[in-house]
């Protein structure tokens, strides 16, 4: 413990100072290990006795006008915009998204932070909104956005490999236990996908962008946390 706490206080100036530095020298030195975790497939679910009878909330809820607009009509005007590198942008209302094939599932929740939860999710699985768009060949990145902010301002966003998202558990959640999704866990719609760490799952969804590279958005690490907060893309639970 003494040479941990040691190294620890011998490292920290440097890692203060240079974040960026550290979280590309940390990328280059286990990102492989995580590149070998990511064919883990995560197929675990669970039954309704294991429902967490509280699941934490996360994340700074929206201030925007807009989104107060959308909340006190119960969502009926919400519309989720769908573009980028696709044939087929799409515009769908919180009708159509909820008129779509539903899947159900009882999954457990990872945060970043250490806790965790279980909850039953219900909405669109992702694959289904992969057939209406058909994204072209070169979309390697899906985006998502949020009506949220981050910690030091700014709308939330993260982007999610598009092969996660024809995984079978991928979902755009309009449920929880069975209600409607409340607004502190992402409200009108949330973004589940099991294969990765729950900072990843994009609460709030303003929209959906199929991009080749992420380079260009931010600070180009790939999310609001990987730019502002120096994660590493690659978080395979």
């Amino acid at each position: 413990m003494a040479i941990v706490v040691a190294g620890w206080a011998a490292a920290s100036p440097l890692t203060l100072r240079y974040p960026r530095a550290v979280q590309k020298t940390g990328r280059f030195l286990i990102g492989w290990a995580k590149v070998l975790l990511e064919w883990r497939n995560p197929r675990a679910t669970y039954p309704e006795k294991a429902i967490s009878p509280f699941f934490w909330p996360n994340g700074s809820l929206p201030t925007s006008g807009e989104y107060a607009n959308l909340r006190d009509s119960d969502f009926r005007d919400y519309t989720l915009r769908i573009d980028g590198l696709v044939e087929k942008p799409a515009v769908l209302s919180y009708d159509h998204l909820k008129a779509m094939s539903k899947q159900e599932q009882i999954t457990q929740h990872y945060c970043i932070q250490g806790w965790s939860g279980v909850a039953k999710w219900g909405g669109v699985p992702m694959r289904d909104i992969l057939a209406l768009v058909r994204p072209l060949p070169q979309a390697r990145w899906v985006v998502f956005y949020s009506f949220g902010s981050g910690t030091e301002g700014g709308l939330y966003y993260d982007a999610h490999k598009i092969k996660h998202m024809r995984h079978k558990l991928t979902l755009l959640a309009y449920e929880m236990n069975g209600e409607p999704l409340n607004v502190l866990h992402g409200a009108p719609l949330r973004l589940r996908n099991e294969l990765e760490l729950g900072f990843k799952m994009v609460k709030w969804i303003q929209a959906i962008e199929f991009v080749e590279s992420f380079e260009h958005l931010g600070a180009g690490q790939g999310g609001y946390n990987e730019d502002h907060e120096f994660y590493g893309y690659r978080m395979p639970i």
